[in-house]
């Protein structure tokens, strides 16, 4: 494979990072999967390490040690000065001509686009944490920074852990409403009390990442009818409405129609009252936009948005994209 206008693609989240070397007509020749990107805890150059190891891997079994452009979509790459820190570190590996780095939202976008649609419309991403941004054909975005609530956000499966931890603390002590995540919470530990949950979490004997296991828990409380949970779970919905209006907004797109893409394990898992209340308040907010949950691994994504910036032809395009669609 010559260097040319190849492509690696890189899709890097909190929890696993998924890259592919693309030729130049759109063939997937490489491919390789990593551990979770997450600079702010590791650091730049340890995070950009992992992905080296998925990125040697995936060369090895192109047969390449470069390609022509690379397309990096990173999961804390929230801020343009961390994109360009980011690119910055890549760019000292040597791995591709020309880097672009975009914070990973984007590859869920770019991904959830239907064949031969330009890049225009908005996505929202709930995973281990909550991000939207949206895109226009001119290059114009829209988006947020997404830290945390320093930044007024709130919500993906580390927020609907910690709200329910919060509820059925306060519920066993008294000071909140009932609810079955009192008993529910501890027991996905094996645990009998709130009391013995919360020690174990605060010294160390369940690990934090672990907390993420809760959110199935709270899902399933919402689905038996609990009222605590049913609300904590509206309000997820409301935040991905209130993000997504916002940037169609931005964009001069909330009286056109424009696709609302929603990925990211929490969205992508279909529960039902999150779905079908996402879908109801955009039909009353964004009456004109079409919300859909993306199936397709984010590395496409990554990968199309590579071949945008090269200006491939859209047979490449389409081959790459039907690449992730025989494999799903």
């Amino acid at each position: 494979m010559g260097v040319g206008t190849s492509v690696l693609a890189i899709d890097a989240g909190n929890s696993k990072t998924d890259v592919a070397v693309v030729s130049a007509d759109g063939t997937v020749v490489g491919a390789a999967r990593g551990g979770g990107f997450q600079p702010p805890r590791i650091g730049v150059e340890p995070a950009v390490d992992i992905l080296a190891d998925a990125v040697t891997r995936a060369f090895a079994e192109a047969g390449v040690d470069s390609v022509g452009h690379v397309s990096a979509c990173l999961a804390n790459a929230d801020l343009p000065v961390e994109e360009e820190e980011l690119a910055v570190a890549v760019r000292r590996r040597a791995w591709g001509a020309s880097v672009e780095v975009r914070n990973d939202t984007f590859a869920i976008l770019r991904a959830g686009l239907l064949e031969d649609a330009e890049p225009r419309g908005v996505a929202v991403v709930c995973g281990a944490g909550i991000n939207c941004v949206g895109m226009l054909p001119d290059g114009r975005t829209a988006r947020f920074p997404a830290i945390g609530r320093i930044s007024g956000d709130w919500g993906g499966g580390g927020g609907l852990a910690e709200e329910a931890l919060w509820f059925a603390a306060r519920a066993e002590d008294g000071r909140g409403a009932p609810t079955a995540l009192r008993e529910m919470l501890p027991a996905h530990f094996g645990l009998e009390s709130m009391y013995a949950l919360i020690e174990a979490l605060h010294l160390g004997r369940i690990a934090q990442v672990r907390r993420h296991e809760l959110t199935p828990v709270l899902f399933a409380a919402a689905a038996a009818g609990d009222t605590v949970a049913r609300s904590v779970v509206d309000r997820m919905a409301d935040e991905v409405v209130a993000m997504s209006t916002v940037a169609l907004d931005r964009l001069g797109l909330l009286d056109e129609e424009a696709p609302v893409l929603l990925g990211g394990s929490v969205l992508a898992a279909r529960h039902p009252q999150l779905d079908d209340r996402i879908r109801a308040l955009l039909e009353e907010r964004a009456p004109k936009a079409v919300p859909r949950v993306v199936a397709a691994r984010p590395v496409l994504g990554a990968a199309l948005l590579g071949f945008d910036h090269v200006g491939a032809p859209t047979e490449v395009h389409a081959r790459v994209r039907t690449h992730y669609e025989a494999a799903a």
